[in-house]
């Protein structure tokens, strides 16, 4: 695969494990300790935390305090706070709450959207445009995430161009960026190559980001690949945390530390300390009653020895 841009001097890491790395937890998280975590990812140089997400706690258990959560934490100047927005009474909530930055998401597969939001493609856009408009006039950047861009737990494999299709349509409905999941984690660099490059045609790369889960263990070689094709805004989760209810086997999304590890090596700024970091992620993995997923925090902590205990049960 042929480079298309040099390499950047640094990249964005938008940090979802708060949200989208601990809605899938079996046992219900405290809030005391979701709002440690975000205070303390940001302390470690992340400049965008995702805090929570506003839907309903029928389907989300997990998510169930997200206003008390966005209310709580404390609030890191340079540090934006998105959380998740599904409809406009998520949206109405979270402003009430005090968010500032938040985000939609829909899917490239029909199936998926059906299963995992009850609608298909084309009623999910449609229900996205007040939410936008609403947004819009409250003057806050709205994000949009694109769910099974690659592959479909049902549908198997999805062309480039219906991850195209949709991502086109979410930017023209006002949406800043448009995040890219590999929600299954079966993309290798070549998939994820060409379904970047079919939707860079329609949206300009500076407003793409990726979202790689790591089932296969090619998250980080799919953020390279991206990378090299011009991309410069991934997402993450701090010790690998996440999964998806509605993708039977997909692990969680590429862990920070590994993606602040592979930028490290290749000389390319994150602004975020990886020593503090993987600290964080021996402290929710304490608290979560297991190891970090990550390989990097893995083996940081055991040349360093140990990790600090989470103060109470999760």
């Amino acid at each position: 695969m042929k480079d298309a841009h040099a390499l950047p001097k640094s990249i964005k890491l938008v940090e979802v494990g708060p949200r989208d790395g601990l809605q899938n937890e079996a046992g219900q998280v405290p809030t005391a300790v979701k709002v440690e975590l975000v205070e303390r990812l940001a302390e470690a140089g992340l400049r965008t935390v995702e805090v929570t997400s506003f839907v309903s706690a029928r389907w989300v258990p997990q998510m169930a305090d997200h206003a008390e959560v966005l209310r709580a934490i404390r609030r890191k100047d340079g540090v934006a706070y998105p959380v998740l927005t599904p409809n406009l009474q998520g949206l109405e909530a979270a402003v009430a709450a005090g968010a500032k930055e938040v985000a939609i998401f829909g899917a490239a597969s029909e199936t998926f959207s059906r299963r995992n939001i009850n609608c298909s493609i084309e009623e999910s856009l449609a229900r996205f445009v007040p939410v936008l408009r609403a947004a819009e006039a409250l003057g806050i950047p709205v994000r949009g995430y694109a769910s099974c861009v690659v592959d479909c737990p049902f549908e198997g494999h999805i062309q480039p161009e219906a991850a195209a299709d949709l991502a086109r349509r979410l930017f023209d409905l006002g949406c800043c960026e448009i995040s890219l999941g590999d929600t299954t984690g079966r993309g290798h660099p070549a998939s994820i190559a060409r379904m970047v490059e079919a939707c860079a045609r329609v949206v300009p790369m500076d407003r793409l980001a990726g979202h790689y889960h790591d089932t296969y263990g090619m998250a980080v070689a799919n953020i390279h690949a991206s990378l090299r094709l011009g991309m410069r805004v991934f997402d993450s989760s701090v010790a690998g945390l996440g999964g998806c209810p509605y993708a039977p086997g997909a692990t969680g999304n590429v862990a920070t530390e590994d993606v602040v590890w592979l930028m490290r090596g290749l000389g390319v700024e994150t602004g975020v300390d990886l020593e503090a970091l993987v600290s964080v992620s021996a402290w929710i993995s304490a608290c979560l009653g297991r190891p970090p997923a990550s390989r990097v925090a893995r083996a940081l902590l055991a040349k360093g020895g140990g990790g600090e205990a989470c103060a109470g049960p999760a």
